[in-house]
């Protein structure tokens, strides 16, 4: 007897999910050990050709996910409602859940794990963060019996294609994202991606699963976005042997007591992995005790990728239903806070604007010391009104080092803090 699969959504990635079903329903037949078919498909309106069975199609996704034969519930609508009402309507009836829909996830995920887990059921999200990358059940079950101290990611793909463009062919922000929007890559609409909206999302999924604590959502992420990188930026991070990529970065405080999760630009050493990484793709860099380092990388976006994500997951989920079990995530909760992004322990690549005369050094030293922040380098750019001092820091607090730019920025010597950005480097 087939295993029955309600799909929600029937868009760029739900199209590609019933196209692979169809395609490989005898290979997914033997990996799973019976057949799988699509049971039916919830869309908001059935006057539209979507290249499926029109006979599958119905407007009341309510009465399909809860639906007596059906197994397994597909989410790739998006969204919180009313994505979160149909999947705890399905999870309540006993049906297993697959989804891709990170911003649900990063905002109340607890509640979605909660319910499968008192009911018996899964909940797989593989398609959640970095699309076709197998990630989020390496981190959740392979690393399970590790201590992951840090996990840095490129989880956006519009962002490190324009970024790549800027740096390897000095094209402008607008030129760059207007060609990510030409390819595809980007929306109409690029908030979600240049402000870091998405990539926060995905960082909060990170931060619950390599650290074992239920408390981060997406608005504990502190999140800058890629729209004040300059070209001079990208020139100032050259200069240093770096690159310039928005990550997402999930991290242990040092005594262990808490995390950090924040996306924003950083100048990455040009030997780190991840700077590395071109184009639209994305990778995930992990450091744990005893795995050492790891790192993921491969397409992030696009309705293959994903929908080869979503399908992962479906074969997982139908496997377990056929050996009447369940692998969801344990209640255990590590109870590991968030900690204010001041507290974040950071080094910074500041670019000052100055009046180049005797004494500017030493009052832009005495300012760092004054705020406990020493001085790793520092090199000066140009001449007399066009001066530009360049400093990079020790890694110190962050609230300390944003102090110490605030302080300089109101120094009569200081024309201008031209530049702020973040540094990151191997975890010692």
């Amino acid at each position: 007897m087939a295993m029955k699969v309600a799909l929600l959504g029937c868009g760029v990635v739900g199209s590609e999910v019933v196209r692979l079903v169809n395609e490989q329903s005898e290979e997914l037949a033997a990996r799973i050990g019976t057949p799988i078919e699509i049971g039916g498909i919830a869309v908001r309106r059935l006057d539209r050709d979507r290249g499926v069975d029109p006979a599958l199609l119905t407007t009341d996704a309510t009465a399909l996910v809860t639906r007596p034969d059906i197994d397994i519930v597909v989410e790739v609508i998006g969204g919180i409602e009313p994505a979160r009402s149909l999947m705890l309507a399905a999870i309540k009836t006993g049906k297993s859940v697959v989804t891709a829909n990170k911003a649900l996830l990063a905002e109340d995920g607890q509640t979605l794990q909660a319910a499968a887990r008192d009911a018996g059921v899964d909940l797989y999200y593989e398609a959640s963060v970095a699309g076709a990358i197998p990630l989020l059940r390496p981190l959740r079950d392979s690393l399970a019996g590790d201590k992951v101290n840090r996990v840095l990611g490129i989880v956006n793909g519009t962002t490190n294609y324009v970024l790549d463009r800027m740096d390897s062919l000095g094209a402008g922000f607008t030129e760059s994202l207007e060609e990510a929007q030409s390819l595809g890559y980007a929306e109409a609409d690029p908030t979600a991606d240049v402000e870091g909206f998405d990539a926060a999302a995905k960082a909060a999924i990170l931060a619950r699963l390599a650290f074992h604590t239920q408390r981060v959502t997406a608005a504990d992420v502190h999140r800058e976005g890629i729209t004040g990188v300059s070209a001079a930026d990208i020139a100032s991070a050259r200069a240093m042997g770096c690159v310039v990529k928005l990550l997402a970065i999930c991290q242990r405080s040092q005594d262990g007591q808490s995390v950090g999760v924040r996306v924003h630009p950083v100048m990455l050493p040009v030997e780190h992995p991840l700077a590395g990484v071109k184009e639209a793709y994305n990778a995930v860099f992990v450091e744990a005790e005893s795995a050492g380092r790891l790192m993921f990388y491969g397409a992030g976006a696009g309705g293959t990728p994903t929908a080869s994500a979503v399908l992962g997951d479906m074969v997982a989920v139908a496997r377990n239903r056929l050996a009447d079990t369940s692998v969801g995530e344990g209640a255990h909760d590590t109870g590991l806070p968030v900690h204010d992004m001041g507290q974040t322990i950071t080094s910074y690549h500041v670019a000052l604007d100055v009046a180049d005369r005797p004494g500017v050094l030493s009052k832009v030293a005495e300012i760092f010391a004054d705020h406990g922040v020493s001085i790793k380098n520092v090199r000066q750019e140009g001449t007399g009104d066009d001066a530009t001092l360049v400093l990079v820091s020790h890694p110190a607090p962050d609230a300390a080092l944003r102090s110490t730019v605030e302080r300089l920025s109101v120094h009569p010597m200081v024309r201008e803090v031209a530049s702020v950005m973040r540094v990151e480097t191997f975890q010692d």
